[in-house]
């Protein structure tokens, strides 16, 4: 296969490099608008969401085009089948800052709910691991994506944490239930978020060592997957 194929893997990698890095801020944005309570903020999120959706259907057509100009094989071909892959979970994430944006802009509108400390947290440590899951990804490190593989318990464990205490409060004041139930959900978001991170990570090992870690025996311990992204 003529190697000039290159440029065209090589531009593919890039173009998922700006999808991340759109997705990234994406979600950033999100959690910025709800420690802030901002409204604009939020809207500008939601916004964004069809400029993250542009650049998925942009790069997948650009995948079908190699596959069909170049007709790749072995590790060739699985760099174009992981981007294509990888684009899906990173419009997903997309989709969960554009969840997230979505309580932001009820939580304005009800009773003052801050932010818990667990949630923060999930939120560094989710954005975490979609940032390494990338890093792997360009660096071919499947290190790194084991690593971030293995940091997915963390984020349930903080997950349930939190919900333990938001129930205290909820328990303690029914007026803080609305407000709690928001944060609940953006909690699963943000779990949704890991998860995202933890497949690109699995796809990162498959693109480098042809092994679907999700069905070896020495793959991370099983983690509940998220049929639905959207609400």
């Amino acid at each position: 296969m003529p190697r000039h194929v290159d440029q065209e893997l090589t531009s593919l990698e890039r173009m998922v490099v700006r999808m991340g890095d759109a997705v990234q801020e994406q979600l950033r944005h999100a959690m910025e608008a709800l420690v802030r309570r901002d409204e604009a903020g939020a809207r500008q999120v939601i916004d964004g969401d069809r400029g993250v959706n542009a650049q998925d259907l942009e790069i997948d057509e650009k995948c079908v085009e190699v596959l069909a100009l170049y007709e790749p094989a072995a590790g060739d071909l699985r760099l174009v089948t992981t981007v294509m892959k990888i684009v899906t979970d990173l419009e997903r994430v997309g989709d969960q800052a554009v969840n997230i944006a979505q309580r932001v802009l009820e939580l304005i509108v009800e009773a003052p709910a801050e932010p818990m400390l667990e949630l923060l947290r999930m939120a560094d440590r989710a954005a975490g691991m979609l940032k390494e899951s990338l890093q792997a990804f360009i660096g071919h490190d499947t290190a790194l994506a084991r690593r971030v593989c293995a940091a997915d318990d963390e984020v349930d464990e903080l997950k349930e944490r939190l919900f333990r205490e938001l129930l205290d409060v909820m328990i303690a004041d029914s007026r803080a239930i609305p407000p709690s139930m928001r944060l609940v959900l953006i909690s699963r978001y943000l779990e949704r978020v890991a998860d995202h991170a933890t497949n690109i990570a699995e796809m990162v090992i498959y693109m480098v060592e042809s092994t679907m870690v999700r069905h070896a025996e020495a793959a991370v311990a099983p983690r509940t997957r998220h049929e639905g992204d959207k609400p």
